[in-house]
């Protein structure tokens, strides 16, 4: 409910547009399938948003506030990844960081926020095993990386610079959903020039497989392994059976519980890992 009244404030300032939303939005909650994944939810509610305010994408400037940030910062992290002892974990380290940018978690982000965390990256512990999962990537023939967020799309960089080359496909969302990176976030991060970049066709803040396009379908399905970032895409695809590593930083209670790390934890998981641990528990 506050994610959508924040996205309806981005999309305009009339009061009684934004009442009738929210009264449709509380009668939607009221049918809500417990069932679903919470971005099966949130892509309806952007769905009906763009439908009552003709706006197609009300996170625009804050996406593109979040990019300019990104890549003034680059340079920088680039030159600590660069002199670390283990400079792919370091690079895994600010891809994760970047997950800090995120408006459906919280849209009054401010820029400030992100440099803290980002100013703290080196030093706070990841939680994960960095050497599985470098060793996973060079023994894949194919690779497909999952984007979350704009701006954090550009810390993702980072890390892809360290994947095989020709060997990796970056999907991008298919449509504008709160701040999710885009095709145009892909070209703002300097992306589309060091790798291959798709869309996966849909509209939802996650990876929702049977709302994706043919050609991601089969990407994803041919993949050695999948490099998921952000708790979007890990509610939508931890129950699969592909060998993915979720990225993340954990922002609620619930996937806390889920994953068994506290919040605000920076975490690299690799679901079979996850699944041989419950079912020896």
């Amino acid at each position: 409910m506050r994610q959508a009244l924040e996205a309806m404030r981005f999309s305009t300032d009339d009061v009684s547009l934004q009442q009738r939303f929210m009264r449709e939005i509380f009668l939607c909650a009221a049918d809500l399938d417990f069932a679903q994944p919470p971005p099966s939810f949130a892509q309806k509610i952007h769905r009906r948003l763009r439908e009552i305010t003709d706006v197609k994408d009300p996170y625009l400037k804050v996406k593109q506030s979040f990019n300019r940030l990104a890549l003034k910062m680059l340079p920088q992290i680039e030159h600590t990844i660069g002199e670390a002892d283990d400079p792919f974990a370091m690079a895994v380290k600010f891809a994760i960081a970047g997950n800090i940018i995120d408006s459906g978690a919280k849209a009054a982000l401010s820029e400030s926020e992100v440099l803290e965390t980002l100013n703290k990256t080196v030093a706070m512990p990841l939680l994960g095993d960095t050497d599985s999962f470098k060793k996973a990537v060079n023994n894949a023939t194919d690779i497909l990386y999952l984007t979350d967020n704009a701006g954090e799309i550009v810390f993702d960089r980072l890390l892809i610079n360290f994947l095989p080359k020709g060997r990796t496909v970056l999907a991008v969302k298919g449509c504008p959903v709160i701040n999710d990176a885009l095709i145009a976030d892909a070209e703002a991060a300097g992306l589309t020039k060091l790798i291959k970049v798709i869309e996966n066709g849909s509209d939802a803040p996650g990876t929702i497989l049977e709302d994706c396009s043919a050609e991601f379908i089969e990407i994803f399905k041919n993949a050695d392994i999948i490099i998921s970032k952000g708790q979007g895409n890990y509610e939508t695809l931890s129950g699969r059976t592909e060998n993915i590593f979720f990225l993340l930083k954990v922002k609620c209670p619930p996937i806390a519980a889920d994953i068994g790390f506290p919040p605000g934890s920076h975490v690299l998981l690799e679901n079979l890992r996850k699944k041989s641990q419950k079912i020896s528990n």
